[in-house]
């Protein structure tokens, strides 16, 4: 089995370290694959990065001409996910969806711990749409940028205050809310003595199973394949 990973920024460096949390998550007889934007914003924080991140993300798997089984998208809350389900005929699974999908199963309500505060809005609109927003206790921010996750002392300090929040809130399940928070969930989640779903991993293993199974996206309604037009992607632009 053939699972494409995609970051959502042009950060090679943090490319690397999702793909190696997939690995880690991923069974015999899977393999792997990074994909980072040619084009894009450095790290998405905001409506603007998000935007330019979808575009860039889809540019990017349109231009990929290897074959592979399944996609999964590795940027929490971050736009794109419906584009993707269009343009791609294998399984597409958003890191988002899958968290907290699997967090329903652990607990009544989760909660989301993310980079900065500014990403609320994009994180819930993304679970609303998912249909799992309303098991969302609180999403809460750590006030660390996606660049600042490489401190792993800093980031686990700032995630176990954040989680603490969420957790007064109700939260019974944790969500790391950035795929560069990959690997978190062994340190921190004895500290809290909560279940903490990683969303790569959770990705992982649903777009295994959806493989395993034969499932792929519906082409009936919302995510038909798109009409035939000419589209321009820039001055770049490859047939």
């Amino acid at each position: 089995m053939r699972i494409v990973v995609t970051n959502c920024n042009t950060t090679q460096e943090m490319t690397a370290e999702i793909v190696r949390g997939a690995r880690a998550a991923a069974g015999p007889g899977t393999t792997v694959t990074g994909l980072t934007p040619a084009w894009g914003p450095e790290s998405v924080e905001g409506w603007l990065d998000s935007y330019l991140s979808a575009a860039a993300v889809l540019d990017t798997l349109r231009t990929y001409d290897e074959p592979y089984d399944a996609v999964i998208m590795a940027g929490f809350g971050e736009h794109g996910r419906e584009g993707v389900r269009e343009l791609v005929d294998v399984p597409v699974v958003d890191i988002t969806e899958a968290a907290a999908h699997l967090a329903c199963l652990l607990g009544r309500r989760y909660g989301v711990v993310t980079t900065l505060e500014r990403s609320r809005g994009q994180i819930e609109d993304s679970l609303y749409a998912a249909g799992v927003a309303q098991n969302c206790a609180a999403v809460v921010g750590t006030g660390l940028g996606v660049l600042d996750l490489g401190d792993s002392l800093r980031t686990q300090e700032a995630f176990v205050t954040a989680a603490e929040r969420a957790r007064d809130a109700g939260a019974e399940v944790l969500v790391l809310g950035c795929a560069g928070m990959t690997g978190l969930q062994r340190v921190v989640g004895d500290k809290l003595g909560l279940p903490v779903v990683d969303g790569v991993a959770a990705a992982v293993k649903l777009a295994e199973s959806l493989v395993s199974l034969g499932l792929t996206t519906s082409r009936a309604g919302s995510y038909a394949k798109p009409l035939p037009k000419r589209r321009s992607w820039g001055p770049t632009d490859v047939p």
